[in-house]
């Protein structure tokens, strides 16, 4: 299990564990995070599951590929820490991965 910790648009702090082989969306869905909407499913087909990788993060979480990257497009508020939670899988080693949530998602 990995834990990871949603910050919410209003700073709540939010920790759920995470099986590995899941999504970090799949996690917040799974878990009522606020702000995460997910509306495609995780099908990379839209921006409803925007988060900001904590820096610390974001090297263990990699970096997005060209159909993340086209579909950040469609995000609100797009910085250099963007990623598609539907496009960073759980791992063990993602243990204690903290992301922040934006205002709002589109």
């Amino acid at each position: 299990m990995a834990r990871i910790t949603f910050i919410e648009p209003d700073g709540t702090p939010r920790i759920v564990e995470a099986e590995p082989g899941m999504t970090v969306m799949e996690a917040a869905v799974k878990n009522n995070i606020r702000g995460i909407a997910a509306e495609c499913g995780g099908a990379c087909a839209c921006a409803t599951c925007h988060v900001y990788v904590d820096e610390a993060w974001r090297e263990a979480t990699g970096h997005p590929e060209a159909m993340e990257e086209d579909m950040l497009d469609f995000a609100f508020d797009v910085r250099e820490a963007s990623r598609l939670s539907c496009q960073i899988k759980v791992t063990d080693a993602l243990d204690g991965l903290i992301v922040r949530v934006p205002e709002k998602q589109f």
